[in-house]
């Protein structure tokens, strides 16, 4: 038996073995009274978009080395019954004496679902002429161009697949990511990969990163169905890409912050680039986080520069109000440079339905802000984040 056809082997064993343990269990591991609510796998659109973010995150990029259409076809189906597995938690069944543990064991003998969400994307890469699937590529997905201000390391950069992992502790992630790694090893290969996380509200409202500001305050409301529709999920009528509907294009940005130049500067200079008070978040002609900036009785921009942050990103108006998108955006620390600076920074995520009337939109007013001289953005990607699993017969990505 092939390597690979061995994992395909062991990947079906653990799938069944688990599946029916849980159905033989009253409720799925982690959902005690003090466990988070477990997002649904199945339905039209992935768990990990609409959901809060929970406090841990990995991202990965993977370039897919498996060998034709009908290779690519089992990768997606491992991925769907590794995520819907592990997302539902259970104990792994037994191989046998003589077989590897079907489970690595770092979350103990019954795997909690832990509220983790598994969220699949696909880069422009994938619709090459490997697999035969360029007339099947989502319209909008293209290859993220270098930016003004950009400093892309290619290392940092793209991929094939992409992987957001989303849990509350460390070590549901890392489980979670090993094993969806271990099964797919023959089909696809880790490209690049940051870890991240999200602040507990301090004191209240929104986190903040690690510059110190309140992030992701004027996000689209997730629970208006009318402006995700409008904003963030994709429908698409051609027949060849209509498997398209209801998902999302995701856009990972890998952005340093050079902390310690930015340390040195002023507190109201840091506002003023910024557009918001450090304490509160409000906006600087307001009093509250969740104030809205009164932008057309400050012309001048005297209260908030025009060259802010927050007026620049989002002016308000009825031209820009399209380009609006969906923040979903982590810290990041990968400790220390050759130099000895501090390596941290923003996994900054965004969802839209149109990379080019939002995210691309949004980013080309930013250009040039004041903020550049304290951010590096080095890596990150275009993804189309695939609609959902509606039921227990499909899998990801029905394209083929």
């Amino acid at each position: 038996m092939s390597g690979y056809n061995r994992r395909k082997f062991l990947a079906g064993a653990l799938a069944t073995g688990i599946a029916g343990t849980v159905a033989r269990t009253a409720a799925p591991a982690g959902a005690d009274a003090g466990a988070p609510p477990l997002p649904a796998f199945h339905g039209p659109h992935q768990a990990g978009i609409l959901n809060p973010p929970r406090r841990r995150t990995v991202v990965a990029a993977f370039d897919v080395i498996a060998d034709g259409k009908d290779e690519l076809k089992e990768l997606f189906r491992t991925l769907t019954d590794r995520a819907r597995t592990l997302t539902t938690g259970g104990v792994p069944p037994e191989l046998g004496i003589t077989a590897p543990p079907a489970d690595s064991g770092i979350l103990g003998p019954d795997v909690p679902a832990a509220a983790l969400t598994v969220t699949l994307g696909l880069g422009a890469s994938l619709f090459d002429d490997r697999y035969g699937l360029a007339s099947r590529k989502p319209a909008g997905l293209v290859q993220m161009p270098v930016f003004p201000n950009d400093d892309l390391d290619p290392a940092w950069c793209h991929g094939d697949l992409s992987l957001q992992l989303e849990a509350d502790d460390d070590d549901t992630i890392l489980h979670a990511f090993r094993d969806i790694a271990r099964h797919t090893r023959d089909a696809m290969q880790i490209r690049w990969r940051m870890n991240g996380f999200v602040n507990p509200p301090r004191p209240s409202g929104a986190p903040r990163n690690l510059m110190g500001f309140k992030d992701g305050i004027s996000n689209p409301d997730t629970k208006d169905a009318a402006e995700m529709d409008r904003l963030v999920w994709v429908r698409d009528e051609k027949p060849e890409t209509a498997w398209a509907t209801g998902g999302s294009y995701v856009a990972f940005r890998l952005i340093r912050m050079l902390v310690e130049f930015w340390d040195r500067v002023g507190l109201s200079e840091q506002e003023q680039m910024f557009g918001r008070t450090k304490d509160t978040g409000a906006p600087l002609d307001g009093a509250h986080e969740q104030d809205v900036p009164r932008y057309e009785l400050d012309p001048a921009g005297k209260a908030i520069p025009i060259t802010s942050h927050i007026r620049l990103a989002n002016p308000r108006n009825a031209v820009t109000d399209d380009s609006r998108i969906l923040r979903r955006s982590f810290n990041y620390d990968r400790g220390v440079d050759d130099l000895g600076n501090l390596d941290v920074g923003l996994l900054f995520t965004s969802y839209q339905q149109d990379l080019h009337r939002q995210f691309e939109a949004v980013q080309m007013r930013l250009v040039d802000e004041p903020l550049v001289d304290y951010i590096s953005p080095f890596g990150g990607g275009y993804f189309f984040v695939v609609p959902g699993v509606p039921d227990a017969s499909k899998l990801y990505a029905q394209m083929f």
